[in-house]
C-alpha cells in the first residue's frame, strides 16, 4: 500500500539521520505478503543483554501477534532478542489460523537466530481478517539473517509501512554522569488512529542499560503524555504496538531517576506521535488542541479528545472555516465538566471567545488568516480549574475517504 497515495503535505524534508545503536541490527525483505516487489518484512536483532518493553492497544479484538507480545514482554531474559514486523496483512481476526501462524514465524526466527522463543516478538499490520501466510516471511528468514547490519534503520522504516506516505523516524543523544547514549525510533501509523495506546507500530532502541522493570516505567508513563494524545479518525486498531529494547552497548546505566534521559525519550516519542498525525490518511493540516482550567486533568483531555475527534471542527478545518460554534458544540458533548458562560477559546493567538461569547475584539478576517495555515493551535479555557490536556488531530478531507473506500483492492 505504501507509496500508492501522494506524499502528505506535512511531511519532512527527507528522512532523519538516525544514529546507530550499538548492539543492535537491521535487514529488511520482500516477501510478498500481500503485494508482490515491495519490502514488506523487517528484522531487528538484538545483542545479548538486552532488555524489551512494550505497551499495547486495549481493543477486545487484538490480533494473535499482539496477544503473543504481551504474553512475553514482562518475562525477564538475558540472551538476544529479535522484532520481526511484516505489512500488507494484520493477523487479526484470524481465529486459530492467526495463532499458528503468529508461532510459525516467532518459532522459525527463534531457530534461526539461535535465540529463546520468549525473545522473539513479532508485528503485523495490514488487511483484518485474511490469514497471514506466514511461509512467505519464513521463506525470506535466511535471506534477512545473512543481510543483517548495523544503520539499517531506514530500510525497516519502509517495510513497516502500508498507507503511509512517509516513513518515520526521530532520534536523540543526551549526556549523562556516565557518559552519553542514544534513542533512535521508527514508527508506522496513518489510518485507523485514536489512543487506546496509540493506534501504530513503533519501535524504539537505545544503548543505555535499564532495568526492564525501568523501562518498562518509563514508556508506559510516556506512552499517554505522546501516543495516546494523538488521534486521526477516533477508531482504534486491532495491531497497536509499542515496543522498546535497551542494548546497554554503551555501558552507561540508567535508572528512573535520570530525568534527562526521560526527556530525551519523550522527546522522540512525541516526534515519532506528531509524524504519525502528519502522515494521517488525507491529512494537510495538523491541529494542536490545548485545554486548560479543567477541573483534573483527566476531564481536560476529555475536553481535548471531544474536539480532536469531531467530525464537524476537522471538516471545518479541512475547509479553513473559523467555526468556533463547533468547538462550543464539541465542548458541550464530551461529558466533561463545563460552563458555557466562562469559556474562553483561541485560535492561535487570536481570541475567538470569552464569557459564553464571541469576544468584541474578534474578527472573521483574523480566524480565517489562521485556519489557511497548514499548522493550526486551538485553545480553550475552561475557567474551572488547574486541569490541562494537549492533544494532536489533522483535518478530515476527501482523500481519507478516497484511500479507506479501496483499502481492500
Amino acid at each position: 500500500m505504501a507509496g500508492k497515495y501522494p506524499t502528505s503535505p506535512l511531511a519532512p524534508a527527507a528522512f532523519p539521520e538516525l544514529p546507530v545503536i550499538g548492539g543492535l541490527r537491521f535487514a529488511s525483505a520482500a516477501a510478498g505478503v500481500k503485494y508482490q516487489g515491495r519490502t514488506d518484512v523487517m528484522l531487528a536483532l538484538l545483542d545479548p543483554g538486552s532488555t524489551m518493553a512494550g505497551v499495547f492497544t486495549r481493543s477486545k479484538t487484538r490480533s494473535a501477534p499482539v496477544l503473543d507480545c504481551q504474553a512475553k514482554i514482562g518475562l525477564d531474559g538475558t540472551g538476544g532478542a529479535a522484532i520481526i514486523v511484516n505489512s500488507g496483512n494484520s493477523n487479526a481476526f484470524t481465529g486459530k489460523n492467526g495463532i499458528e501462524s503468529t508461532r510459525a514465524v516467532t518459532t522459525a526466527t527463534a531457530a534461526m537466530l539461535g535465540l529463546e522463543e520468549t525473545r522473539v516478538f513479532s508485528s503485523s499490520t495490514g488487511v483484518i481478517g485474511e490469514p497471514l501466510k506466514h511461509e512467505r516471511i519464513t521463506a525470506k528468514l535466511e535471506e534477512l539473517k545473512a543481510n543483517l547490519a548495523p544503520g539499517k534503520i531506514a530500510e525497516a522504516a519502509n517495510a513497516i509501512m502500508t498507507t503511509d506516505t512517509f516513513p518515520k523516524g526521530a532520534a536523540a543523544e543526551v549526556a549523562l554522569p556516565g557518559g552519553s547514549v542514544k534513542i533512535a525510533g521508527i514508527a508506522k501509523g496513518s489510518g485507523m488512529i485514536a489512543p487506546d495506546m496509540a493506534t501504530m507500530l513503533v519501535y524504539i532502541f537505545t544503548d543505555a542499560k535499564i532495568e526492564r522493570a525501568v523501562l518498562q516505567g518509563m514508556l508506559s508513563s510516556l506512552t499517554d503524555v505522546t501516543f495516546n494524545c494523538i488521534t486521526v479518525d477516533s477508531d482504534t486498531s486491532t495491531s497497536d504496538t509499542l515496543l522498546m529494547g535497551a542494548t546497554g552497548a554503551s555501558g552507561v546505566t540508567v535508572t528512573a531517576d535520570d530525568t534527562a534521559f526521560v526527556d530525551a525519550l519523550k522527546t522522540v516519542m512525541l516526534d515519532l506521535s506528531h509524524q504519525v498525525v502528519k502522515d494521517g490518511e488525507g491529512a494537510t493540516k495538523f491541529v494542536e488542541i490545548t485545554v486548560t482550567g479543567a477541573v483534573s486533568d483527566a476531564e481536560a483531555k476529555v475536553h481535548a479528545m471531544a474536539i480532536a475527534n469531531s467530525p464537524l471542527i476537522k471538516t471545518a478545518v479541512a475547509g479553513e472555516d473559523p467555526n468556533w460554534g463547533r468547538v462550543v458544540m464539541a465542548i458541550g458533548k464530551s461529558g466533561a465538566e463545563a460552563d458555557r458562560d466562562l469559556l474562553t477559546i483561541t485560535f492561535d493567538d487570536v481570541l475567538v471567545a470569552e464569557k459564553g461569547w464571541v469576544s468584541p475584539s474578534y474578527s472573521e478576517d483574523q480566524g480565517a488568516a489562521v485556519m489557511k495555515q497548514q499548522e493550526i493551535r486551538i485553545g480553550v479555557d475552561l475557567g474551572l480549574g488547574a486541569g490541562k490536556s494537549t492533544v494532536w488531530t489533522c483535518d478530515l478531507t476527501h482523500g481519507y475517504i478516497s484511500i479507506n473506500a479501496d483499502y481492500r483492492s
